[in-house]
């Protein structure tokens, strides 16, 4: 082969090398660095607490035959978290369109995924919510991302035919899923898919004087869950009746505040012990107990630098299905970690929900990270278009029912 040839022959690997490169970089321009860096600062904040809350997860797993390595729990979630990061950058490369499909395929999956549940799941601590298929894992954790972007991807239809009846689909959609959740039992899921639901129905139209009609209606649910569901019942009641020494949330709350402002200092903690998962629900108790209040206050900001981050994203969003879709992914990432926050507060009835990046997790992990992933991707800009709406500032300011208001139809 002459050297003509030979060049002839490299052209094709060194064009495709020379794409794959450009492509990196337009992805590395058109992301949102500080949101990246807050996530990551999330992630680092996580293991410190998990290498705090493991030892009292691996002592109370132990038995006579089988000790746990104190840092068993943190070893485990550094491998979810690598594979979850990998998948977390992948997914940001996604265009809009394609976090688009891929979003509603996870949701179709998931969905059927929640109709086997009731057959073929396992039972873990009263509640059937898992399934088995050559790893453990639970489908509603992974259509949480998928849910909110399809919800918003059906709202955006009434931007192109404001006849479309988008709010009886979404509304029939949570319906389905909350029938679902119901029956694992799984409440605190349930009452984070109706939150994200209302986000995107209160931007995506719905009057602010309907409002109060949907609070309504969340009041007679909860209170026919009360009236009718005993996991309901029994986590409400010990909520409102509790304080025993045994109650979980009573044993959160004395453990959070058991470190003062302070701190007793890392591994010194033995409240932690009596937490019946520590290193799960209960990860913000034991960084209260380890780390101080002043290190579960870093937290909270954290978790609001996050959803302020992209709130100022999105106020100049032109594209109103990635407004909505980067709003109901916000909602849910940081619904999630207020209830696990308020619960650990004993402000709230305890719901089994993890604190998202920052308890452990085995493929709960990856679906937090698909989900912080997928926002990277609606986030994204070119740095060098200058928008001229107001994006969610408009929406924010119309009184009749945001995008749809009249003063737009006009």
């Amino acid at each position: 082969m002459n050297t003509a040839t030979a060049i002839a022959a490299d052209l094709p690997k060194r064009t495709q090398r020379e794409t794959i490169r450009a492509r990196v970089k337009i992805w590395w321009r058109e992301l949102d660095h500080t949101l990246l860096g807050l996530i990551i600062l999330l992630m680092a904040v996580g293991c410190a607490a998990i290498a705090a809350a493991s030892p009292a997860g691996a002592d109370r797993l132990s038995s006579d035959e089988v000790t746990l390595n104190p840092l068993h729990f943190l070893f485990l979630h550094l491998r979810w978290l690598g594979l979850g990061f990998v998948t977390m950058l992948a997914l940001s490369m996604l265009s809009r369109d394609s976090a688009r499909r891929f979003a509603i395929l996870l949701s179709a999956a998931m969905i059927g995924a929640l109709l086997l549940v009731p057959f073929i799941g396992t039972e873990v601590n009263g509640a059937r919510r898992w399934l088995n298929l050559g790893f453990s894992f639970q489908p509603s954790e992974f259509l949480k991302p998928g849910f909110a972007i399809t919800l918003a991807w059906i709202m955006s239809w009434r931007l192109k035919d404001p006849n479309m009846p988008v709010f009886g689909l979404v509304t029939g959609a949570l319906a389905v899923v909350v029938t679902l959740l119901m029956a694992q039992p799984n409440l605190g899921a349930a009452i984070l898919f109706t939150g994200v639901w209302f986000v995107l129905v209160l931007l995506g139209g719905v009057s602010f004087r309907h409002i109060a009609g949907l609070f309504a209606g969340g009041l007679v649910g909860l209170s026919l869950a009360y009236a009718f569901y005993d996991n309901a019942r029994h986590r409400i009641d010990s909520w409102l009746f509790g304080g025993t020494d045994f109650d979980q949330v009573d044993l959160a709350q004395r453990t959070l505040l058991a470190g003062g402002w302070d701190g007793v200092g890392f591994w010194v903690g033995t409240k932690k012990f009596r937490l019946p998962e520590a290193q799960t629900d209960y990860i913000f108790s034991v960084v209260g107990e380890e780390f101080g209040l002043l290190a579960c206050g870093g937290i909270v900001l954290l978790f609001f630098a996050i959803v302020l981050r992209v709130l100022v994203r999105i106020s100049s969003e032109e594209n109103f299905f990635a407004l909505l879709a980067a709003a109901g992914l916000t909602a849910q990432l940081g619904g999630q970690a207020f209830i696990n926050i308020l619960v650990n507060l004993s402000l709230f009835p305890s719901k089994g929900m993890t604190l998202p990046l920052v308890s452990y997790g085995g493929s709960s992990t990856i679906a937090v990270c698909m989900g912080f992933g997928l926002l990277l991707a609606l986030t994204r800009r070119n740095p060098f278009l200058t928008r001229e709406t107001a994006g969610l500032r408009t929406l924010l300011s119309e009184k009749d029912g945001g995008l749809f208001g009249k003063e737009r139809d006009r």
